[in-house]
């Protein structure tokens, strides 16, 4: 039996490899974390920065249609700025959502404060690239059956996880991937890309786009090269989300107006 002397060592000892294996991670993320070009950085002044630390693009006009969306992994929030900035002036409030240490893993959670600091946005689609679509699948699946508001998915080179299921939600879905991904699995039936959600969800497919085209972030390990430039890509990827939320949004809205006394 440990005498409690070497009790209180083991403990110290074990809080203190943790102390150790947590520093590790931190350091691994930041050494592997993939800054966001200059173009999109750029973008990123103090102002677009809300109280709570979020990435906010307002439409030009108030607009009661918004997309929360969860960068990829281990991805600079800043990255996806001009999307975001093109998807505003399209009329949708759009909301990049940082995470701790770049994963949404560690805060899939993180939409319910948005659509709680924004009452006047009527129509909410919650979105990601990469690993921060997949958590914003699982945020989905927690809340959208007990928020209205909560009307839609957009995966950006993402999938719904294992186990978790969408097809009974009040919501619709679209799924966006480059035919050149090398992240995400590339040679994936649709009917593997839809599994998980709802029955009516849309593929939409972007010929030559890479996994790293979603994003101003450079070149990501593991990749294919693209055989569009990032503009391309960009253009298809904000026309494609932008038509879907903008869908989704008339479509709550004419269900607002029926249901009216």
């Amino acid at each position: 039996m440990l005498s409690m002397g070497w009790f209180k060592k083991l403990v110290a000892a074990l809080a203190g490899s943790a102390l150790l294996i947590g520093a590790g991670f931190v350091g691994w993320a930041q050494l592997n974390r993939y800054s966001a070009l200059d173009e999109a950085a750029t973008l990123v002044t103090p102002e677009r920065y809300s109280s709570q630390g979020w990435l906010v693009f307002d439409p030009p006009s108030a607009s009661e249609v918004g997309l929360i969306f969860y960068p990829g992994g281990l991805v600079d929030p800043a990255a996806y700025a001009p999307a975001a900035q093109d998807l505003a002036k399209r009329g949708i409030k759009t909301i990049i959502v940082p995470m701790p240490l770049d994963l949404a893993v560690l805060a899939p959670n993180r939409a319910a404060d948005v659509v709680a600091a924004y009452p006047e946005v009527k129509t909410w689609v919650v979105g990601g690239h990469s690993l921060g679509g997949a958590m914003a699948a699982l945020y989905l699946a927690t809340h959208a059956n007990t928020d209205e508001r909560l009307r839609g998915l957009v995966l950006w080179g993402s999938r719904v996880p294992d186990r978790v299921d969408l097809s009974k939600l009040p919501i619709e879905a679209v799924s966006i991937y480059g035919t050149r991904d090398g992240i995400a699995p590339p040679n994936l039936t649709d009917a593997e890309r839809l599994k998980g959600l709802p029955v009516d969800a849309r593929l939409i497919v972007i010929e030559g786009g890479n996994h790293s085209g979603f994003g101003s972030y450079g070149f990501q390990n593991g990749d294919l090269p693209a055989t569009v430039s990032p503009s391309v890509q960009r253009r298809a990827v904000v026309e494609a989300t932008a038509d879907f939320v903008l869908r989704v949004a008339a479509q709550r809205g004419s269900e607002r107006v029926a249901n009216q006394p």
